[in-house]
C-alpha cells in the first residue's frame, strides 16, 4: 500500500494539471525539458564570448514551448567579480492566447557576479537585470531583477561534483516584487578533448496569480571551450 501511494504521488508530480473558470484553462504544473549547446571562446585571461542554442519543450515536454541564439560577452573585473552582457533572439511557442503560434521575442541582460571558496565548496552569487520584450509589437519591455546563489561542492575521487542553486525574480515592469523561485540541483562531467556534459533537475514556482504555476524541469546541457593560444 505504502509502494502504491509513493507511486502515485510521482506520478502526479510529472502529470499536467489545470484548473478550469468561465472556460478558460490554466496549466498549474508541468514537466518541461530543456537542452542546450554552447560555444565559449576565451581570448585571454579577462575577455571570453559565447554562443549559445536551446530548445524547450512544455506540456509534458510533448510540445515546443521555445527555442533562442543567445549572444554573451564576459569580461573577468579581478578580485571574484566578473560583469557579463548578452542578447537573446526568442521564438516563443504561444499555445494559450487568441493568436496562437510563433512569435518573435528580443531579450537583453546584462550580469554582475561574485564568485569564491570555502574549503571544498565554490560559491558564486549573480545579480541580473533583464528586458525583453515581443518584436514588431508596440508594448512596455519586461523588465525583471533576478538574483542567484550557486554552489558546487568538490567530492574526491568523484567526477560529478553536485551542485545546488536557488534564483529568485523581482518583476519591475508594474512592480509586481517577487513573483518567481527556482530551485536547481545539477551536475557536470568535463572532459579535455570534448567539453563539457551537464544534467539538472529545477522546480520553477510561481508565487502570484490566482493558479500559481509550479513546473519541473529535467535539462540536458553540453559546452565546448576553445582558449587563444598565444605563440
Amino acid at each position: 500500500m505504502k509502494r502504491l501511494v509513493l507511486q502515485l504521488i510521482i506520478c502526479l508530480s510529472f502529470i499536467e494539471i489545470t484548473a478550469a473558470q468561465e472556460g478558460t484553462y490554466y496549466t498549474i504544473r508541468d514537466l518541461e525539458v530543456w537542452s542546450s549547446a554552447k560555444f565559449k571562446y576565451k581570448m585571454n585571461k579577462k575577455w571570453s564570448i559565447g554562443l549559445e542554442e536551446q530548445l524547450r519543450l512544455k506540456d509534458n515536454a510533448s510540445v515546443v514551448d521555445q527555442y533562442f541564439t543567445e549572444l554573451e560577452l564576459k569580461r573577468d573585473l579581478g578580485n571574484h567579480f566578473s560583469l557579463a552582457a548578452g542578447g537573446r533572439f526568442i521564438r516563443d511557442n504561444d499555445t494559450r492566447g487568441n493568436i496562437q503560434g510563433f512569435e518573435n521575442h528580443f531579450r537583453w541582460y546584462t550580469d554582475l557576479a561574485f564568485d569564491h571558496k570555502i574549503e571544498r565548496f565554490s560559491l558564486q552569487y549573480r545579480l541580473r537585470y533583464q528586458a525583453s520584450n515581443e518584436l514588431k509589437v508596440e508594448d512596455i519591455s519586461k523588465k525583471t531583477l533576478r538574483f542567484k546563489v550557486e554552489s558546487e561542492y568538490n567530492i574526491k575521487h568523484w567526477a560529478f561534483d553536485p551542485k545546488l542553486g536557488v534564483e529568485i525574480f523581482n518583476g519591475l515592469t508594474d512592480l509586481e516584487g517577487f513573483n518567481k523561485v527556482r530551485f536547481n540541483l545539477g551536475t557536470e562531467y568535463k572532459t579535455k578533448k570534448f567539453g563539457e556534459f551537464g544534467a539538472f533537475y529545477r522546480m520553477e514556482i510561481e508565487l502570484k496569480g490566482l493558479y500559481p504555476k509550479t513546473t519541473n524541469i529535467a535539462g540536458f546541457s553540453y559546452q565546448y571551450t576553445l582558449k587563444n593560444k598565444k605563440k
